[in-house]
């Protein structure tokens, strides 16, 4: 927020240059300001180049960064001019600011109205009811509910939604293969057909079906096993549905055929070579699209326009939805049914995402449904839920993510989620430490704690460092001042990730963010027998804590207090 502020002010000084005609032939800002840390840091925290304001105002730059200055009112900062960058030195007042506002709000800090209420629909995972989930399953899980997470905070009225593909052939098929399985189990020497699903696991779900002596049809029963199992792993994972769409009520209810009827009058659906067809082309696609096959039977699409018909009816302002890298083509023609319904298509937005590579010993493991695989289940087990979401959401979406098993089991710096878990981990020892009983090593004896939990109340009820500022070490002042900055980034940082449905961005920013509190406690003695120095010193442990435990929440990584 501070980058967003300072680009605020100066934009607001150039344009009352700007009126005062103080900047030559400048008529309007054109270019948009970038505010970063200057190389130097002697010159300052931030820095703002406006040397591109010499074309119209045919001045030296350092001239108009002196003319734009005169126009910034400074309040717990101070400004310089090098070359064409103004310069922001932020004050101690204003670090110490930061310290209080996090104590105050809390878990709340990071929070913004980015949101303003806006009414969302998630609908992310949506695997067929046929088998156990896959890894890519596992990234689209970590992805969307994070994303869900954040959106929440930032005030989106947010809804997560899993869309069961179970009214296709491959439920059929799926009842078939577990038949071959029930059959074998009670001694038939009988083989399953070269279509149908090999897994094991339906091996295990016909041992079920046996012993519970189940009158459901074998399609039935294994759609419902198969979607017990998917809906105990999401809960596990930390991921929580508040409605689970079954591809079949829209059938059942007749929305497709309404649907189609709809698309009918509109004249947006014809007869040609024995198929109905879509006139998506009228639209965004490159092409038009069949509904009906000539065997009378639906396309996938059929079904999916209804289904999106049926979120938007149901008052959604926005639909996003998470699929994987190979549904590119299908997005054209999902916007154009959308448009041809007489909805708006740009409430529709789709995230792809690319597939994970999963490493062991240094070799990608296979993965798939068809035969013995590496499932979600199996990598949760291996490595754990923390590091399972931390890693998938790592990088971006639209990037591919190389598992590497071995690294995140490591309790290693090298190992993204131990690293920072351990600095959450370090900041509630420190925390801890300033209230337990010590022990005189020398005497063997036992001494009173160095600080009470009431002390630490009450200080941090009307809490200043500033005294602390004058006290630290030039490294250590440095460590500090980074440490604080890191954190109040954490406001523009979530802002961002909300702005670009990006999640990878708080795991990059929690590194950076331990980083920065490794770096300080490497530089600075937290607990000291001088109270009122280690008070200040804790209360910026808090804050880090608090800031830490607020992110690792979002993306559902457990900010653990041991380890």
């Amino acid at each position: 927020m501070l980058k967003n502020y300072f680009i605020e002010i100066t934009k607001n000084a150039i344009e009352r240059a700007i009126e005062l005609n103080e900047l030559g032939e400048t008529k309007e800002l054109t270019f948009e300001l970038v505010c970063d840390a200057p190389k130097n840091k002697e010159f300052g925290d931030f820095a703002i180049n406006i040397s591109a304001l010499a074309r119209t105002a045919k001045m030296a730059p350092p001239m108009i960064a002196q003319t734009i200055v005169k126009h910034i009112e400074a309040k717990n900062f101070s400004t310089n001019v090098v070359a064409g960058f103004i310069n922001f030195k932020l004050e101690k007042e204003f670090l110490n600011d930061v310290i209080v506002n996090i104590l105050n709000k809390k878990e709340n800090y990071l929070k913004s109205n980015v949101g303003k209420g806006e009414k969302v629909n998630i609908e992310y995972v949506s695997a067929n009811p046929t088998g156990p989930f896959h890894i890519g399953h596992g990234r689209w899980a970590a992805l969307g509910s994070a994303l869900a997470n954040i959106m929440k905070y930032c005030n989106y009225d947010v809804f997560q939604e899993f869309y069961i593909n179970d009214a296709g052939n491959q439920i059929n098929k799926l009842g078939k293969s577990l038949e071959v399985r029930v059959r074998q189990l009670l001694g038939e020497n009988i083989e399953l057909e070269e279509d149908m699903y090999p897994g094991e696991y339906l091996i295990d779900c016909a041992k079920r079906y046996i012993e519970e002596k189940s009158t459901l049809s074998y399609a039935d029963y294994a759609k419902a096993d198969m979607l017990r199992q998917q809906k105990e792993l999401l809960e596990k994972f930390g991921t929580h549905f508040d409605l689970f769409f079954s591809e079949l009520s829209l059938y059942e209810n007749k929305e497709v055929e309404s649907c189609m009827e709809t698309l009918k009058k509109s004249g947006k659906i014809y007869e040609k070579d024995g198929a109905t067809w879509f006139r998506s082309s009228d639209y965004q696609d490159d092409q038009d699209r069949v509904l009906i096959k000539t065997d009378g039977k639906n396309t996938y699409l059929t079904a999916d326009i209804a289904y999106h018909k049926n979120k938007l009816d149901r008052g959604f302002e926005r639909l996003i939805n998470i699929w994987g890298a190979d549904h590119h083509g299908y997005i054209p023609r999902m916007k154009a049914a959308i448009d041809a319904l007489g909805y708006d298509s740009n409430k529709l937005e789709v995230l792809l995402g690319q597939l994970v590579n999963l490493i062991q010993d240094g070799e990608q493991q296979r993965m798939g449904k068809r035969k013995k695989m590496v499932t979600l289940d199996d990598l949760v087990e291996e490595v754990g839920i923390d590091a399972t979401r931390f890693w998938m959401l790592m990088r971006s979406a639209d990037t591919t993510i190389d598992f590497d098993i071995d690294l995140a089991k490591s309790q290693s710096d090298k190992n993204p989620v131990f690293y920072v878990q351990y600095a959450h981990a370090r900041a509630c020892s420190i925390l801890r430490k300033a209230v337990e009983k010590r022990v005189d090593i020398d005497n063997k004896t036992e001494l009173a704690p160095l600080l009470t939990q009431n002390e630490i109340d009450e200080f941090n009820k009307h809490v200043s460092v500033l005294d602390m500022f004058e006290s630290l070490s030039d490294e250590s002042m440095e460590a500090t001042k980074a440490l604080i900055l890191k954190m109040e980034e954490g406001k523009a940082l979530l802002a961002n990730a909300v702005k670009y449905r990006a999640p990878y961005m708080l795991c990059k920013y929690l590194t950076e963010l331990a980083n920065s509190f490794h770096h300080f406690y490497n530089y600075t003695r937290v607990l000291s027998e001088d109270k009122k120095d280690s008070l200040m010193k804790l209360s910026l442990v808090m804050c880090f804590k608090i800031i830490m435990a607020t992110m690792l929440n979002l993306i559902g990584v457990n900010p653990v207090e041991k380890m």
